[in-house]
């Protein structure tokens, strides 16, 4: 095929050296205000502090997505991924991962180490929720924003494919509204902070007794009715959603955590293992954890003692925050963006069992058009050998 009906080879990821120099220059720049925050000169306070230590981080990351696309055609274009310097599990990669999981780390464990860097976001969170930041709600605006600036990048990337675009948009739109502003809001009405894109198993406290005794004493009747539709949207609204449309209607939709793997996540989806032997840990470990969270609920409702209570406390460690977020978000640069969702995650589990067995959602393929290139393998980011599927003629059932 001739270089004129083709066009030339744009490649939105081999960037010119002086696109990768002004990138490391400006990520440098908007590390600054956070650096002398915590060397205890802060740049400011109040609004003035927000502004210089976030602006020119959007103003910059926006800049660099748009120039990156500007000169694109629409279509997805793959060229030099896996020879990335990030994407390509080269060295910039694999020191990607060892900031993001000492991040997480640290913010999970260690957070009075970040206070000076969650009071840069004080005139926030007392506009939100009437009261000053802590590290909980710097994790909250940090990812927001991931979500906001990569969703931006996706807009721009699959500009040709509204499936993605509305996929897009519903992420950032439940992230944003309902798993950061709704909640914030609640607490400034001096209401529980309650997430309602979270459903059990997923948020393992909303079957807990202790904490449905907790909401059900909140006066004006709003603790029953976060009660009550935790209650719905775990055993009613799932079913009955997966009935109708599969899984991924919550992963890819409406979760926080398949949020962040669709937008951040994206330029890692081909590094996650096709590998069977993946594939057979996965059906262990994800079983295994949803086996483990179901257990812990009975036994926290059946039982009494300071052993459950020092179950649900390594749950609580172990799966919320080791699994979920060191290992789920700070290993994207090595095993993809769908590790937590794909081999650790409860819900996943309880919705992969109801599409399966349930529902009359199915993923089919046409193997008659299949050319066997692999691309659909390559790029899939839950790791599934859809190649083998369409040359099979069968729908992927998992």
């Amino acid at each position: 095929m001739s270089v004129t009906l083709t066009g030339p080879a744009v490649s939105p990821h081999a960037d010119s050296a002086g696109l990768r120099t002004a990138f490391a220059v400006a990520t440098g720049v908007s590390l600054l205000p956070f650096a002398l925050a915590l060397a205890g000169h802060p740049v400011g306070s109040g609004w003035t502090a927000f502004a210089i230590a976030f602006v020119p981080f959007v103003v910059f990351a926006m800049l660099y997505i748009w120039a990156t696309y500007r000169d694109t055609h629409p279509g997805i274009k793959n060229d030099d991924i896996t020879r990335g310097h990030f994407t390509g599990r080269r060295t910039a990669g694999v020191l990607l991962g060892v900031v993001l999981t000492g991040l997480y780390t640290v913010l999970y464990f260690q957070g009075e180490w970040l206070q000076p860097v969650f009071a840069l976001t004080d005139p926030l969170s007392q506009l939100l929720r009437d009261r000053p930041a802590d590290q909980w709600f710097l994790y909250g605006f940090l990812y927001t924003l991931a979500v906001l600036i990569m969703g931006a990048r996706m807009f721009w990337r699959y500009r040709h494919n509204r499936y993605q675009l509305f996929r897009t948009a519903s992420v950032m739109f439940f992230q944003l509204g309902f798993a950061f502003l709704l909640p914030a809001f609640l607490l400034a009405m001096q209401q529980p902070e309650f997430y309602f894109t979270y459903f059990w198993p997923l948020k393992p406290d909303y079957l807990y007794p202790s904490y449905w005794a907790w909401l059900w004493q909140q006066p004006g009747g709003v603790g029953a009715f976060m009660l009550m539709f935790g209650v719905a949207a775990s055993f009613v609204l799932t079913p009955i959603l997966t009935f109708y449309f599969g899984k991924r209607w919550y992963c890819s939709w409406v979760c926080g955590c398949g949020g962040l793997a669709e937008t951040a996540g994206d330029p890692f989806r081909h590094l996650s293992s096709k590998k069977y032997a993946a594939w057979r840990f996965e059906r262990w470990s994800i079983h295994s954890v949803l086996v483990i969270i179901t257990a812990l609920t009975i036994w926290l409702w059946v039982g009494e003692g300071e052993a459950v209570q020092t179950g649900k406390k390594w749950y609580g460690y172990a799966v919320g925050m080791v699994l979920s977020g060191i290992v789920g978000v700070g290993f994207y640069p090595l095993l993809g963006s769908r590790v937590w969702c794909r081999f650790f995650c409860p819900m996943a589990a309880i919705l992969g069992i109801i599409q399966r067995f349930f529902s009359r959602f199915r993923i089919t393929t046409n193997g008659g058009q299949c050319m066997s290139c692999g691309n659909c393998s390559t790029y899939c980011e839950m790791g599934i050998d859809v190649r083998a599927y369409a040359m099979r003629g069968e729908n992927i059932v998992r």
